[in-house]
């Protein structure tokens, strides 16, 4: 073993709490907080250096096995921060936080490292600028509910909220093969906490549909530690930004699940002793998330990221911290309901509380707004007719309300779609609807076009004319 340059060491394990390994610090060498630390007997030990508690007790993240690890093991700083691969080597891959490809496609090729933390100055986001359309643009998902509802600016953020169960992660697969599939932007995955079960998944989808090319994924699964877990956002926000300021790329950014972050953080607050805020969440949760949205947007020469991230709502309580800090920095908000995911209309968009910062004339075209507005409107009615009808029947309803009742109903089974992500499970062959046809068949159906054909022929078709219900 080579000799330790004496400059570099710092001292050694003194004790474990978890993924927080406590170092004593022997000398006068104090690494700087987010130093990357290591051991002259394994360099696979990789530590973050957290915080200092007194003069020489160092409080470091663990981001490597913890059974590597050992009391009394010597500690020597790197002289660097943790780096991650980027470049356009790294696409259609799958790598873990420290770049180690778990794919099984060999070493990474083309490939330069960089800090997972910005070395820039955080970017103010572009929602100031969604008045015109001709600078930002709406990004067509192919999905119905989203396209009309809660449509995707181009370099906005997009947030998929709902509970356990409700097709959060199906959703974005869905989202992410349509957007590949059209070509011109680079896609950047990151899985935080979540199962690898549903990596692999993903893999076989972006493979059978051929835009894995086009797509890097970043994964800390269920089993890693709260700090691997944590660290991976920062991790695929490096990549991101490098695509969009270094390439030139558009990038669509993924994030599945933001709360796994926020969780990963709040072990993390946990095992370092900190004095929990409300609800036993860490102290610095508003400040985590601002900045790592904060590094997500437009560049400066004209290209941005687009993210869409899912947010777990913890048994299923929208008021939960976690998700109040995450939502002011989301452009659209889709919410996904169980009511509406048990009666098998799916994806179970809840078209009532979704909203969307762009809804605006200017941006989206005046057919488009005017087709919104309408369409919540006769929605809302529904709400208040459905009570109704449930205690005194639709027959008893007047001629004009039934009328309202029935286009509505039309409407929400209208919103209903098979996917392409989901083929295999439901036979139903997947379908991309585009925004503007998706307009023209709701206002065909506001306007009474409709109004003969049953409600329940408009579940599970694409548009009218391919349906044959439109002429």
């Amino acid at each position: 073993m080579e000799e330790v340059d004496k400059k570099q060491t710092i001292g050694k394990i003194v004790g474990v709490r978890g993924q927080i390994v406590i170092v004593e610090c022997e000398g006068t060498r104090r690494p700087q907080l987010r130093e990357l630390l290591t051991s002259p007997l394994d360099l696979s030990v990789k530590l973050e250096a957290h915080s200092y508690r007194g003069v020489h007790e160092l409080y470091c993240l663990l981001l490597s096995p913890r059974q590597s690890i050992y009391r009394h093991m010597p500690i020597i700083s790197t002289g660097g921060e943790l780096v991650i691969p980027v470049g356009l080597g790294i696409l259609g891959r799958v790598v873990d936080l420290h770049g180690t490809p778990q794919d099984n496609l060999g070493p990474l090729e083309d490939v330069e490292l960089k800090s997972i933390y910005s070395s820039t100055a955080p970017r103010e986001m572009v929602l100031d600028s969604y008045s015109s359309s001709t600078q930002v643009g709406v990004l067509e998902t192919g999905i119905k509910a989203i396209d009309l509802f809660t449509p995707v600016p181009k370099g906005g953020k997009i947030g998929l909220v709902g509970g356990a169960g409700v097709g959060k992660t199906i959703l974005m697969t869905e989202i992410m093969r349509n957007f590949n599939s059209k070509g011109g932007s680079l896609s950047v995955f990151a899985g935080i906490g979540e199962r690898i079960r549903e990596g692999h998944e993903l893999w076989n989808i972006l493979k059978r549909s051929e835009v894995l090319y086009r797509t890097v994924l970043i994964l800390g699964g269920m089993s890693e530690n709260a700090a691997v877990r944590f660290k991976i956002a920062w991790a695929a926000a490096t990549i991101a930004e490098y695509f969009r300021d270094i390439a030139k790329q558009d990038v669509l950014f993924f994030v599945d699940n933001i709360f796994r972050f926020v969780q990963a953080g709040s072990e993390l607050s946990t095992l370092l002793e900190e004095v929990p805020s409300e609800f036993g969440y860490q102290p610095t949760l508003q400040t985590e998330i601002a900045q790592f949205e904060s590094r997500l947007g437009s560049g400066a020469s004209g290209v941005s990221i687009t993210s869409i991230q899912t947010v777990y709502v913890p048994s299923d309580t929208l008021t939960n911290p976690s998700v109040t800090a995450t939502i002011p920095h989301l452009a659209s908000v889709v919410i996904l309901s169980r009511d509406i995911a048990h009666e098998g209309r799916l994806p179970a968009i809840d078209v009532f509380k979704s909203r969307s910062s762009v809804l605006d004339k200017d941006f989206l075209g005046k057919q488009h707004y005017e087709t919104v507005i309408q369409a919540t409107e006769l929605l809302n009615r529904y709400d208040r007719l459905s009570r109704i009808t449930a205690i005194i029947g639709e027959e008893e309803l007047s001629l004009e309300d039934q009328k309202t009742y029935n286009r509505a109903q039309k409407i929400l089974n209208y919103m209903t779609q098979p996917f392409y992500s989901t083929e295999q499970q439901t036979g139903r062959k997947g379908v991309f609807v585009q925004r503007a046809t998706t307009i023209q068949d709701v206002r065909s159906i506001l306007d009474g076009k409709m109004d003969n054909v049953p409600a329940d022929k408009f579940l599970y078709i694409g548009d009218l004319k391919t349906a044959g219900l439109l002429q």
